[in-house]
């Protein structure tokens, strides 16, 4: 346990940034799954809408840093190929 007073303070601040950091990579994921849902649905015009939603939240999360720039960049790319194919 910390014992001075920054230290204590570091551990509070910690824990909301894990809080807000998992928040939002649990609606990036959410919106993830939305897209796999929308594809095995059969629907073009779902798929595309939800992709669009997906994209700006992986964005918004690659701009947070919770996501790398790279890591979201390919995130990005897999998807759009997949709703491309359909």
């Amino acid at each position: 346990m910390a014992s001075t007073k920054s230290a204590k303070k570091r551990i509070l601040v910690i824990q909301k940034k894990t809080l807000r950091n998992k928040m939002i990579k649990s609606r990036t994921k959410t919106e993830i799954k939305k897209v796999f849902v929308a594809l095995a649905s059969g629907s073009k015009e779902q798929a595309t809408a939800t992709l669009a939603k997906a994209i700006s939240q992986i964005d918004r999360a690659a701009s947070k840093g919770i996501f790398h720039k790279n890591n979201a960049a390919r995130k990005k790319a897999r998807l759009t190929n997949l709703v491309n194919k359909m």
